[in-house]
């Protein structure tokens, strides 16, 4: 099979303006699939688009006889095609035309239970409507809509609707849990969401076990794993029951100019999880979900140390995130770790998060050499910077009347377990709006690390936060806030610079400084007498580790 090659990996890293210090990896080419023109058309294979015919077997039965002739494409013409599961294989190119809809049947009896993974651990699941395995020169293209008729899969929190919109969700039949508050499809999906990882595979489990929750365990809607030279181009994905886009240790992928749909009330509703794939590119495609728009993962915990399986060599660029828990996303689970990532001319709009990277203890990994350049960003509810390795597996942003409490600050030994982020290169932000401009949170035994935020204006309710951080430099970076007090809030970090530092003239304090462990703070090219106090320390921060210039 040909393959043809993209030069844009290696012609974009010599865009990037990161600083001379940073040593970056050289990106390879991407190869893009090339396939035999054969067509075969599943509605000669006896695929009806009624909306009621089941056409599972006509399509898989297309799809294995042009794997078997060497390959080609797989037409799905206009028209309402119902479905089953559907299995791609190698040298084949799924092909939607326009007007064309593959919807995936609301009847869970058609999808078995099949090993697989879900949030980086091994793991039953439902089989996934689209999937591969270890197949070669795959594609899914062209202009058509995939409905993965997630609403017939998920919980729904009674916070995330309307008093109508959730009537009517209960009216439709399923059950709702003793407190009122969740909506779930079916009495199985109850009794898994009460248990604690049901999916994991033990000994101890047995089908019986599994088919008792069933409907708990949703499928990700495309999951090709192990597979290489993959491409999907121009197709809307959409209404997936869990995340929408999971490639799965997979190498060379493309993706441009997909549409990722999901309602924003849709729980673990990812737009793309890139998890443990090298060599990715993902440009000109548009996120809309319930979670995070476009994510990098590599497993989790254990299993995703054993698997040791980083996502490396990644670029995106030209991509629009709307509703989304954060717009470019590392972890949390990132336990394989995640090196030389690059992300550039993106938009996000109304996402809780801007860029949004996190982890906690126990993952372990190492996340490193990340380069952000031409970010705008509009609307973003929580932070637009945010590091935090104190990730709880929360929403983002707190329900109306939710309280949470700031975890408990204690130093741990330094273990496997102890996940690591370093070297972060972020240049050229604008963002209209945020609750608080950039919020950094290490380990006391592990800090955030070597990070330079550069050619920034961002206007936020709160300026920046930071705790347990060494080598943070902001450069050229105005911060526009209306809560001054303070503008910056440090506490136990270390070797922090600011340089041509811009703040509102009149803030109540400029930097607070807090912790027996912070180190030096210094300030250069900054006007420091635009704000009524300049500094104030406290619980054992001394005064002369603020170095003015």
């Amino acid at each position: 099979m040909k393959l043809t090659t993209l030069s844009a990996l290696v012609v974009l890293g010599i865009l990037f303006l990161a600083p001379a210090s940073a040593q970056r990896s050289s990106l390879p080419n991407v190869p893009v699939p090339i396939f035999k023109k054969d067509s075969f058309y599943i509605n000669k294979y006896g695929a009806k688009p009624d909306g009621l015919t089941l056409n599972t077997l006509a399509i898989n039965n297309a799809i294995n006889d042009c794997s078997k002739k060497g390959g080609g494409v797989v037409v799905v013409p206009p028209g309402f095609w119902l479905t089953g599961p559907v299995e791609l294989k190698s040298n084949v190119n799924l092909h939607l035309k326009k007007n064309a809809v593959l919807q995936f049947t609301k009847d869970f009896n058609q999808y078995p239970l099949v090993k697989g993974n879900w949030e980086g651990v091994p793991q039953m699941r439902n089989q996934s409507p689209l999937s591969a395995t270890n197949a070669v020169n795959i594609a899914v293209t062209g202009f058509g809509i995939v409905d993965g008729n997630g609403d017939a899969w998920r919980m729904v929190k009674k916070d995330k609707l309307t008093e109508t919109q959730w009537k009517k969700l209960v009216a439709s039949g399923g059950v709702v849990s003793d407190d009122q508050k969740t909506w779930y499809p079916s009495e199985k999906t109850l009794s898994g969401s009460k248990l604690t990882n049901p999916g994991v595979i033990s000994p101890e489990k047995t089908p019986e076990f599994y088919n008792s929750i069933k409907d708990f365990l949703r499928p990700n809607l495309l999951v090709f794993s192990g597979c290489k030279n993959v491409l999907l181009e121009g197709v809307t994905f959409q209404n997936s029951p869990a995340w929408c886009l999971h490639p799965l240790m997979c190498e060379n992928l493309t993706v441009r100019n997909v549409y990722a749909k999901n309602p924003w009330y849709a729980q673990n509703g990812d737009g793309i999880d890139v998890e443990s794939c090298k060599n990715v590119l993902i440009e000109n495609s548009t996120f809309d979900v319930g979670d995070d728009g476009i994510c990098i993962k590599s497993g989790r915990d254990a299993a995703g140390r054993k698997r040791g399986m980083p996502t490396e060599n990644l670029l995106v660029r030209n991509c629009t995130v709307y509703h989304a828990h954060g717009g470019f996303v590392i972890g949390s689970e990132m336990s394989g770790g995640a090196r030389n990532l690059y992300v550039e001319n993106c938009t996000f709009i109304g996402t809780d998060i801007g860029l949004r990277f996190k982890t906690t203890r126990g993952r372990g990994g190492v996340v490193e050499n990340v380069f952000v350049n031409n970010i705008n960003m509009k609307d973003i509810v929580g932070e637009a910077i945010l590091f935090d390795m104190y990730y709880a597996a929360q929403d983002p942003v707190p329900l109306a009347g939710e309280k949470r409490q700031a975890p408990k600050v204690e130093i741990k030994p330094v273990s496997e377990e102890t996940p690591l982020f370093k070297n972060f290169f972020v240049n050229n932000i604008v963002c209209d709006g945020a609750e608080k401009a950039v919020f950094i949170r290490g380990l006391p035994e592990m800090h955030i690390q070597n990070i330079q935020l550069e050619n920034m204006v961002i206007q936020a309710r709160k300026g920046i936060e930071m705790s347990e951080a060494t080598g943070i430099t902001f450069r050229n970076v105005n911060v526009i806030t209306s809560n001054t007090n303070p503008v910056v809030d440090v506490v136990n970090s270390s070797a922090i610079n600011f340089d041509r530092f811009t703040y509102p003239a009149s803030s109540n304090l400029l930097f607070r400084v807090g912790g027996e462990r912070a180190g030096n703070i210094n300030v250069t090219n900054t006007n420091t007498n635009l704000a009524k106090q300049k500094s104030q320390f406290e619980f054992g921060a001394k005064e002369n580790l603020l170095l003015i210039k």
